[in-house]
């Protein structure tokens, strides 16, 4: 009997590439990208640096090496940079950030992912004293993955650019899901973008793209990532197969966003009714829920691997945290049959 597929809800990066995006990468036109040559790599470039509002863009591999492009592009080495505790650069990176640029992170905490600029305003340093690292660069990342994809408020947001202008700081965006965060909020990239130096823009998770990120910001800045991207061996030749992706991603896939949102509250209000599970469903705003595992006397881990052999996949964040993620490879369908298989699995767990 044929096996039936799993119900992957994992992460937004398990997206296959539509038969559409396919054909757009197929026909793409492409050049040496090293050399700028690249027709499809440089519209890709420009049409995203016009959709955020910023003068130019850079294609990238990944969002990682995005924001390590960005972290070397606006530092030196010796400097600070301000971080959530949680965040995906502190957390996800290898530790790039002192790899790669020497820097010293100094983190601070809070349960939506913004930062507090009275906390930052005690640890902010100038070049004045030269026993402390200066500080040269906050980041914040929208939506911000590890505390449940929540949308950063754009009037903290704003508050932490006033901070930064007082003390002559950078601001970058590790915007993966920034995306998510417009359609949530109901902003415009631009006005999402406009309070920051730099931006970083993954393709290949919710909008639908195999493979790329871009990073984004002034002319100067992208001068000085690209000296970065070579650094961490980023540089493509005839990248403009998987860019047409990219560009396919930005024209037709946002505002579909909002389907993923929708099902991802359905499911949260569903398996919060689960035995052995708490949902906060205050804290579900785009295309996450995190459950925890607590009540139900299990390990994270140990309900991802009942639920897998039930056709259900997700991921553990830590040792009681489950992550369900809704993308555009899981329709209603598909949502309705997780939630029950979740609920089924959990109370097969309260029986036992």
């Amino acid at each position: 009997m044929a096996r039936v597929p799993a119900i992957d809800l994992r992460s937004d990066t398990v997206t296959r590439p539509s038969a559409a995006m396919r054909r757009a990468m197929a026909e793409a036109p492409v050049g040496d990208d090293v050399f700028g040559d690249d027709p499809t790599v440089n519209a890709l470039q420009e049409f995203a640096a016009g959709l955020f509002g910023k003068e130019a863009g850079l294609f990238f591999p990944s969002g990682t090496m995005s924001n390590q492009a960005a972290l070397l592009a606006h530092t030196g080495r010796g400097d600070e940079v301000f971080l959530h505790e949680r965040a995906h650069i502190l957390m996800y990176e290898q530790g790039g950030a002192a790899v790669h640029g020497a820097l010293q992170t100094r983190c601070f905490a809070s349960t939506d992912g913004m930062l507090d600029p009275d906390q930052m305003e005690e640890f902010v340093h100038a070049d004045d004293d030269p026993h402390l690292a200066p500080t040269r660069l906050v980041a914040l990342e929208n939506t911000h993955n590890r505390c449940g994809g929540r949308v950063l408020d754009q009037a903290g947001v704003l508050a932490v650019r006033a901070f930064c202008d007082r003390h002559g700081l950078r601001l970058h965006l590790d915007g993966a899901r920034v995306c998510n965060a417009a359609v949530a909020s109901g902003l415009s990239l631009s006005e999402i973008a406009s309070p920051f130096d730099s931006v970083s823009v993954c393709l290949s998770k919710g909008l639908g793209a195999p493979v790329g990120s871009l990073l984004l910001g002034s002319a100067d800045f992208v001068r000085r990532a690209v000296r970065a991207r070579k650094l961490l061996g980023g540089g493509m030749r005839q990248a403009g197969i998987v860019a047409a992706a990219g560009l396919y991603a930005l024209r037709h896939n946002i505002a579909r966003l909002a389907d993923d949102h929708r099902r991802c509250k359905a499911l949260a209000e569903r398996i919060a009714a689960a035995p052995g599970l708490a949902v906060d469903l205050d804290a579900v705003e785009t295309n996450m829920v995190f459950a925890d595992t607590r009540r139900c006397g299990l390990r994270a881990a140990e309900v991802v691997t009942l639920l897998a052999a039930r056709g259900v996949l997700c991921l553990d964040e830590g040792p009681t945290t489950l992550r369900f993620v809704t993308h555009l490879d899981v329709g209603d369908a598909d949502v309705e049959a997780a939630a029950g298989i979740i609920i089924e699995t959990m109370a097969a767990i309260a029986c036992r």
